[in-house]
């Protein structure tokens, strides 16, 4: 059976200002309607795998949690890393999981941020590749280059193993100047490295074990000692971070002596940069991609996307234009792969921009920055139908709250109440409080902050029902 292992880690900071840490690309609808993370996991309808492992940072489980339940595809296991170490790791946590649980399955490894059109293509590249994999060898997938890329690393086959659709690894080579992928492509012996594998868990245990000894021993310990927290597994931090930073590619197929590879051609891409967001996009007779509130004149190759307000071009061209409610990003498209220096920048004058959105995400609803002044804070807070924030207390801000629709259940010092639509509580400094939506659909409140400090360190947690106090 195969086990789908999805890969859903990375900042994406290329795609900013919509791509940002606490919320990267792999959680965003930027191709079609439904995030990169579900639509790779929509896209296995119509093969029989087990239900997908997600490897995640623990910052963004209730993203993850979410996206899953929103397309029914909770049951599988969401692994929590407590930082990065790359993929080797990461795909070592499900394969020990997996062993762990009595079975040996073919492990799909995929990331969480391609596009693949032709999903038909891709089951039946699965499909010739899952002989090999049975057979002892590590299966990456080849991406069929349709013209020179520099951004892509390329491996090198063309000697078919018998009996077999797959093709025998002869080198991985980094990325290539222009010249020389050309050279690459016009050999046909060249394909991109997608990232992409597919071997069984016993496998890939046997070869970290031959070449990366460290870091299997550090994945044991940290699977040995992971905590389950509701439908997460938290892996044994301590542990983990003696791991090895590496990737696959580094770590295992670079040195094993049992790697193939199946050419796949199926409209792939890894959307790395606006301008790959273009090119996958329809575009219209003046060769502009537009999503929102949109008026252009005498505007051609263009990507413009408009999340917050009205966005107007006149007379520009080859321009990627994102506008979200906080941050505006003009760019050349020939200049899109320096996205990234900005979130740099950003980063080092750590400024908030780089790192959230004015919309944050909770398992409870979400939160809507509205304005922020030096003493007070407003919010639109949505919580869900029959969820409930933890119980809390402030030492620096005060809160007024004002239901806009729906109905609150409020405890404030161990009086409750009721708050409807129009009216309004105030939570003093002090005071210990927590907030319930009680009813069946999604209740809406404006929330003002007033004091000295007004940080969101300024919790103090009386009880924690979603584990904020364990990250």
């Amino acid at each position: 059976m195969i086990l789908p292992v999805i890969m859903s880690g990375g900042n994406g900071s290329r795609l900013w200002p919509l791509s940002r840490k606490q919320h990267p690309k792999q959680f965003l609808s930027l191709v079609g309607e439904s995030t990169m993370l579900q639509e790779t996991i929509l896209r296995l309808k119509g093969l029989k795998t087990l239900a997908p492992t997600i490897i995640c940072n623990k910052g963004h489980r209730f993203i993850v949690a979410e996206q899953l339940n929103e397309i029914d595809a909770l049951g599988g296991e969401i692994l929590l890393e407590p930082q990065g170490r790359n993929t080797a790791p990461a795909v070592a946590l499900a394969a020990i999981k997996a062993i762990e649980k009595g079975s040996d399955p073919l492990l799909l490894v995929l990331a969480a941020d391609h596009v693949i059109s032709d999903v038909p293509a891709f089951h039946n590249a699965i499909a010739q590749a899952e002989k090999c994999a049975k057979e002892g060898r590590l299966v990456t997938f080849g991406i069929v280059p349709d013209k020179p890329e520099t951004g892509y690393g390329y491996i090198r086959s063309s000697q078919k193993i018998q009996d077999s659709e797959c093709l025998l690894v002869e080198e991985f080579v980094e990325k290539p100047n222009f010249e020389t992928a050309t050279r690459y492509v016009e050999s046909g012996e060249y394909f991109w490295n997608s990232g992409m594998f597919l071997f069984k868990a016993s496998t890939y245990i046997q070869e970290l074990e031959k070449h990366q000894p460290e870091i299997l021993t550090a994945c044991k310990a940290a699977v040995e000692n992971a905590v389950t927290d509701s439908e997460f597994i938290r892996v044994d931090a301590e542990s983990f971070l003696t791991c090895p930073d590496d990737s696959i590619d580094y770590a295992i197929m670079e040195q094993t002596e049992h790697a193939a590879m199946v050419p796949l051609n199926a409209g792939w891409s890894d959307v790395g940069s606006w301008s790959s967001i273009w090119e996958v996009k329809e575009k219209d007779q003046q060769q502009n991609v537009k999503r929102g509130d949109i008026k252009t004149i005498d505007t051609s190759g263009c990507l413009i996307d408009a999340r917050d307000k009205l966005v107007a071009t006149v007379g520009v061209n080859n321009l990627v234009i994102i506008e979200t409610s906080d941050a505006v990003l003009v760019a050349d498209q020939s200049r899109v792969q320096d996205v990234k220096k900005i979130v740099e920048e950003l980063n080092r004058e750590k400024r908030s921009e780089s790192v959230q959105h004015r919309t944050v995400y909770r398992p409870w609803g979400h939160i809507n920055l509205l304005q922020r002044g030096e003493r007070y804070k407003s919010k639109q807070v949505t919580i869900k139908p029959h969820a409930r924030l933890s119980l809390q207390m402030h030492y620096h801000r005060a809160e007024h709250w004002i239901v806009v629709s729906g109905t609150a259940k409020v405890l404030c010092d161990n009086k409750e109440s009721l708050i409807t639509e129009n009216q309004s509580t105030y939570i003093p400094i002090g005071a210990a409080h927590a907030i319930e939506n009680p009813g069946s659909i999604p209740l809406v409140m404006m929330e003002v902050q007033t004091g000295s400090y007004i940080a969101q360190d300024d919790i103090v947690r009386l009880e924690d029902l979603y584990g904020f106090d364990k990250d």
